[in-house]
């Protein structure tokens, strides 16, 4: 008997009126005859399944039937509230994991704490995720302040779609209305984050985009960059690990492939005299005149 099967007819009995034998048995790619067993199974574990025969009948639960916390192995139950124990870092789930941690008579031994706010933050970070949150699960637009990779500040107003976590950063997928297209917004650059009164109806502008730089819109640059050892805590901090060669004297030789964005250049900036960009000559020179403006703030050696 496959308990998981058993377990997923119950969850899809849950969600809707009924299922046809044959529908349920498409659903897992066994027989009719497998099913029907099933739900002799179910019957005789004391949950309220029926079958119907007829027009208008097929596989349903009682009314009313709440799911038995006896139908989850140890381990299922722990993947989920280790899920929900992720979900409450964000400022969800925290009453679904109180219940279900209950449910499960799990003491949550506190060997996994999820956080993904930044070091130094307060309850100004928190407030943006709450107000986020009910912005996309009640479909109401937003306006916040936005600061763009070049610095630049603009008003937006916008419909959020959803939340990503990506790359050690949270970003809002949101509809804009005034570049009418969707746009990705990066949390840390939105400032006086506004819930709007005005609700939107989601359409195919709303659409989620993956956010994999293969692809993200607009052209790659493909980075050849050397690392002194004095990196090498960052380097692995920031490159997947089939990008980076570590060479027999200690330095890395990192491969690497980023959207063309003014942002890049902060970036490679920020490592300082630990890296040597190898190429495209483009970067070099931006990073060449970068450095001559940085130097210029200070004026000559005396």
């Amino acid at each position: 008997m496959h308990t998981g099967r058993l377990f997923e007819i119950v969850y899809l009995l849950q969600s809707r009126p009924r299922m046809t034998a044959r529908e349920l048995a498409e659903r897992f790619e066994v027989s009719v005859r497998t099913i029907y067993r099933d739900i002799d199974a179910l019957s005789a574990a004391g949950v309220p399944v029926y079958a119907a025969r007829g027009g208008g009948g097929g596989v349903g639960l009682l009314p009313g039937y709440v799911l038995d916390r006896s139908l989850l192995t140890d381990g299922e139950q722990d993947e989920i509230l280790y899920a929900l124990r992720a979900m409450a870092a964000a400022g969800m789930g925290g009453a679904a994991l109180e219940k279900l941690a209950g449910l499960f008579q799990k003491s949550g031994d506190g060997w996994l704490e999820v956080d993904f706010s930044p070091w130094g933050s307060g309850p100004a970070e928190k407030r943006v995720f709450a107000t986020l949150k009910t912005a996309i699960l009640s479909r109401r637009e937003i306006a916040f302040d936005y600061y763009s990779a070049r610095g630049e500040k603009s008003r937006r107003t916008a419909q959020p779609v959803k939340l990503v976590y990506k790359d050690a950063a949270w970003y809002l997928q949101a509809y804009c209305l005034a570049r009418q297209a969707l746009r990705v917004f990066k949390l840390c650059r939105m400032l006086d984050v506004t819930l709007l009164d005005a609700v939107f109806t989601p359409g195919p502008q709303h659409t989620p985009q993956p956010m994999d730089p293969a692809e993200a819109p607009g052209p790659l640059l493909h980075l050849e960059l050397m690392f002194t050892p004095a990196a090498a805590y960052r380097v692995y901090d920031m490159f997947p690990p089939e990008w980076v060669t570590q060479l027999p004297d200690g330095r890395f030789f990192v491969s690497a492939f980023y959207p063309e964005s003014p942002w890049i250049y902060g970036f490679l900036l920020s490592f300082g005299a630990d890296v040597a960009v190898l190429s495209p000559p483009q970067v070099q020179q931006a990073l060449r005149e970068a450095g001559q403006k940085v130097a210029a703030l200070y004026g000559a050696p005396e």
